[in-house]
This record gives structure tokens, sequence and C-alpha cells, in this order.
């Protein structure tokens, strides 16, 4: 189960526990106080083979569809080493068809009999949000979801890592540490393999627990509806100025320099697109601001500066070279502004300066918010998306009854147990928030 890389964008400043890097709740150190778990070091039936050709796919797909129940799945990516967010090999387990390894590399246009025995049966996976993308991608339709990382949220268990939910639920200490490894390797190694069959070896197993826990916090309808959601949500479009998001650029005054980072970061992304290799492999992005500030006009110039004198970065030393003249030659009118043009609502830490009446709106909202998580024992974040918060709050509700609220939020998404447990309460919110000064 590899974890992306990529960095979350900034928060706000000044935020409440409603916005989405909070913990979750209950996220203190557990009392220890039960048996330690018993170490889950390797399958019970071995490590599976690596299926590799299209007649063992073809096998693979009649031995799953003659099991019976849900299929956990799990894929292993090379986030940090590689451009594509692709999978490099994918753990199945169904019971009665047992565990399978499918390295889908050499013959992905064979995978076809697998497609086809998971096209029906509902999918167990730990965070579907990672793995969904690179499935269908593979040609996968996933008709029934079940997430158990999600639902361990909505149970406010305090950690919800694979590892820990096992641990949890089952009483097993998984054996974890090549989650971030380079999945695109071959051959892969034993211990790697010993690893990526164990994140699906009990997982029906935690999905049976969890699910247990669920009906018993009366939260199934809760996870049911959330599970469908994420399902049905589609892919996201593409971050506008992703340039933007270069380590220490919020140093750079200059919008000539900036349009040197975003020359540099444009030469870097075509390289690592074609190779399929991670950007920060090709070029640091501290070497794409040292060039952009340094500004060489020469190639002794550019090699004296840091990263770019090794022999690597001399072969490419003409591409670089170049998108620095692409910026000095752009005319003032082109050059990109300090900040971007805003799109959305204004940062949280300005609300009281544009509007002192939404930002005591929002300071209400999140109190109330806040104190019915600890209620439910479900995250902030869960029990409604804070960037739908923060849009009520900006736009008001005039007259904000619950029926009013309710259906704001259906407007802007919310399922249905969300605007069932929290239309009231903000709606209260709204109500008692102090008149602005």
């Amino acid at each position: 189960m590899t974890e992306s890389t990529e960095p979350p964008p900034p928060a706000d400043v000044g935020t409440s526990p409603i916005d989405d890097d909070v913990p979750a709740v209950g996220d203190a150190p557990a009392v220890d106080d039960g048996p330690p778990p018993i170490p889950l070091t390797e399958p019970a039936d071995g490590v599976p083979p690596v299926l590799t050709t299209p007649a063992e796919f073809a096998e693979a797909g009649r031995v799953l569809a003659a099991g019976t129940g849900p299929i956990a799945l799990d894929t292993e990516r090379a986030s940090g080493f590689r451009y594509s967010g692709r999978a490099y090999l994918i753990q199945i387990r169904r019971t009665g068809s047992g565990s399978m390894l499918i390295d889908p590399i050499d013959h992905p246009d064979a995978l076809g009999p697998i497609a086809t025995a998971l096209d029906g049966p509902e999918w167990i996976l730990h965070a579907a949000d990672q793995d969904l993308p690179c499935l269908r991608e593979l040609g996968f339709r996933c008709a029934a979801l079940y997430d158990t990382e999600l639902a361990g949220r909505l149970l406010g268990i305090p950690k919800v890592n694979l590892a820990a939910m096992v641990e949890h639920f089952l009483g097993l200490g998984l054996v974890k540490g090549h989650g971030a490894a380079d999945w695109s390797r071959r051959p892969l190694p034993a211990d790697w393999l010993n690893y990526a069959a164990l994140d699906v070896e009990v997982l029906i197993e935690l999905r049976d627990a969890v699910q247990a826990a669920l009906v018993e916090a009366g939260k199934e309808t809760w996870a049911a509806q959330e599970f469908a959601a994420v399902l049905a949500r589609p892919e996201p479009a593409p971050r506008p100025d992703r340039w933007r998001r270069v380590s220490k650029i919020h140093t750079i005054k200059s919008p000539r320099t900036l349009a040197a980072v975003q020359q540099l970061w444009i030469a870097r992304e075509d390289v690592a697109r074609r190779r399929d290799v991670a950007p920060g492999r090709i070029l640091p992005d501290s070497a794409i601001v040292a060039a952009a500030v340094a500004d060489p006009k020469t190639l002794d110039e550019l090699y004296k500066l840091p990263v770019f004198g090794g022999p690597r970065q001399r072969r490419q030393a003409g591409r670089w070279m170049s998108a620095l003249e692409t910026a000095r030659r752009l005319p003032d009118s082109e050059l990109p502004p300090r900040r971007p043009p805003s799109t959305g609502l204004p940062q949280v830490n300005r609300w009281e300066a544009k509007s002192p009446e939404a930002a005591a709106r929002l300071t209400a909202v999140r109190a109330a918010l806040t104190a019915l998580a600890g209620e439910v024992n479900t995250p902030v974040e869960n029990l409604l998306q804070p960037e739908l918060v923060r849009q009520l709050c900006w736009d008001d509700v005039p007259s904000a009854t619950p029926e009013a609220v309710a259906a704001r939020l259906a407007d802007g998404g919310a399922r249905p147990w969300q605007i069932e447990v929290t239309s009231a309460v903000i709606a209260g919110a709204l109500a008692a928030a102090p008149p602005a000064e």
C-alpha cells in the first residue's frame, strides 16, 4: 500500500479544528491495557507467486470467479520514483480463491479475465481514494466499495492506518515497512512480496469486524453513504498553476524570477513525463529556485550552482538554459503575478477584514460542529466537508432554519446522514452567532 508523496496544500492560517489537516477525534496516545498483538509476519499459505503472463491472468480470473464473498484489493505504486501513478503490483484475495499477486506491467491488455471477475463483487480497499485511480486505469470496474480506513474514521478510531486497524480489531501485529519503496523495480525482492501479500491477508476479516462495530454504533448507514460517495466521485481536475507548488517559491518576490521558476518547472515536467521519472529526481525544487534567483547567462555560471555541476545535470544543461532564456524574453504583460488570481473564498485569516459577519458565523459554526464531533465520536472533517462549511458561512443562510440549512447542505453535496446530523446544530449556531462589531 503505497502512500502518496505529494505535499498537502497549505492550510488556512489561523484555522480551527474544522480544517482538513486536523487529526481525527481521539487522536491521542492510546492506553495500552490489553494483550500485545500476535505478530503476523507471513501469509498463512505462504507468499503466492507473482502472475505475469496472459495465461496466468486467465487462470486467475477463473479462480477469482469461483470464489465467494467480497474481494480484498491493494496496489503498490512507485510514488517518489515514477512520474505516473500506475500500479506496479496488485494484491487480490477472496474466500475460496486465496491470495494473488498480479504484475500488470508487461501485459496490461491481457487483464480482461481478472477485470471480469472483479466486476460485480464488493471490493474491500483501505484508503480507496489512493487505489481506485490506478485500478480504473487498468480497466477494472468497482460496482460496490467498502473502505476500511474511512469506516475507521467514522468510528473515531485514533489511528486508521492498516497496521493500527488490524491490531485494534483483530489483535494482530502486521509487518510493515516497504510502502514507500520503488515498486517499479524488477525483480521484486522476496521480503517486499511478503509485505504486499500481508496487506490483503486479513482485509476480509477486518471488514467484517469493522462492519460489526459500525452496526453497534448505529453508523452503518453513514458508512454506506460515504462509500457510495467515494465510488461516484469523479477524478479531480488537474490543479491550476501546479508550478506554484515548488518548495520555497514564497521567498521569490520578482515576477521575472517567478517566470524563471515557471519555465524551469515546465521543462522539468516535460522530461519527467517522457521518462516516467518523479520530477524531483530529474531536478530538485531547490535547484530550480537557485537557478531562477541566480539567472545564469552562461553554462559556466550554471555549472557553479548547486546540483547543476554534476554529470547528469550537465547533459540537460541546454534544456535548463533554454528555459531561463524563455523567461528572460517574456514581455512584462505575460509575467506571472506574484499571487495567482483568487478563484474561491478568501483565506480564513482574512475573513475578519473582508466580512466580519461571515467570520463570526464561521467561528460559531466551527465551535458547534467541533462539540458535535466529540458527541458522536467522529472527526469533524468527516461530519461535514470543511470547504462546504466555509462556503455556507461566507454566503450566509437567510432565516437559518434547520430546513433551510439542510437545503443548502444538499446543494453543496452533503450526504443525507451528514445533513440529518448537522443541519439543526448549524442552524442553531448561525442563529446564535454574535453580530459583527
